[in-house]
This record gives structure tokens, sequence and C-alpha cells, in this order.
């Protein structure tokens, strides 16, 4: 239902789920990750920029750099789907995909500012592959990225950004595929 909702709301967040799902899968399968991070993927992926359904059309369709007020609201997306979703039990298996999806390996992410092995291993896979399409994806505020070009970026924030054994598993997987 909520997936439903979510292609409803915006079939371009939808389809955004979808891949960056898909590609984490792919990443828990190349990681060895086991299948309780799995099951968190399948059921956390797709929702995790649900939040952003209460995030303004004009803010999500912004062509130009967001200003310090818009940063702060989009930066709410993760905590708000939580709280959206605090209460299905059936989900809370991937609650940690969407609040933690945008925390980083260096501490410097949000909404709390967990580092390394302290964010849950589901979300330090679909951060970077979440990542990763958003850079080889369209978006109102610029083209995508030249996949060489995602990789590379990927490659260059293994261990800032992102849990470098992901980031590898990523670059293993897909630099493969290119």
């Amino acid at each position: 239902m909520l997936k439903i909702s979510l292609a409803a709301a915006d079939s371009t967040l939808a389809a955004h789920s979808t891949r960056v799902t898909e590609l984490a899968l792919s990443l828990v399968r190349a990681l060895d990750a086991g299948e309780e991070v799995e099951q968190a993927i399948r059921v956390g992926g797709p929702l995790h920029d649900v939040g952003k359904l209460a995030v303004s059309e004009e803010i999500l369709r912004k062509r130009g750099p967001l200003d310090p007020d818009e940063v702060i609201e989009i930066r709410k997306h993760p905590v708000t789907g939580a709280k959206m979703l605090g209460g299905i039990r059936s989900l809370r298996v991937g609650m940690d995909c969407v609040l933690h999806h945008h925390e980083r390996w260096d501490g410097d992410g949000y909404p709390y500012g967990l580092a390394g092995a302290a964010i849950p291993i589901e979300a330090r896979i679909v951060s970077v592959a979440d990542a990763f399409d958003a850079m080889i994806s369209d978006r109102p505020y610029r083209s995508a990225m030249p996949r060489e070009a995602a990789l590379a970026e990927v490659d260059r924030c293994a261990g800032s950004q992102f849990d470098p054994k992901v980031a590898s598993a990523l670059l293993t997987l897909v630099g493969s595929t290119s």
C-alpha cells in the first residue's frame, strides 16, 4: 500500500526506491551480509525516502540549490519517515534503512551523526546504493552523472561518507557490469 502511495505521489521517487532496493539487495549478497540484513532491506529499502512525502513539492522539484531553511526541511525526511512507519509492526524490521540512510561513516551525516559501525549495516548498504542511484539519475537541479564519474565519487567517498567495505563491494559489483 505504501509503495502505491509513493508511486501516486511521485513516480520518480518510487522508481528510485525500487532501483536502490535492487542494488542494495545485490550488495547484501556480495557482502554475504545474511538473511536478517536482506529482510531489513526488502522492507526498508523501498520505503527509505517515504518521509519525503511530507516535504513540499516546491523543495523536492526545485531546479537550483536549496537555501538553508530548505536543507533543514529536507533533512527531516528520515525522522519523518520513521514516525510515519513506527506504528506498523510489520515494517519495523526495515526502520533502520529509513532512519539512518543519511548517516555517514565519518559521523558527519544526519539525523543523529552516527559513525562507523554504530550505523546499522542495512542503512550503510542502502546509503551507498541510494547515493549511487541519485548520481546516475537526472534530478530537477542537475543532469545525471556518467556512470564512471559516479563510481569515482563512490571510491573518493569510501571511508568518509560510505563504509569502505560497502563502497568497495559496490565498485566491484557495478564496475564489473559497465
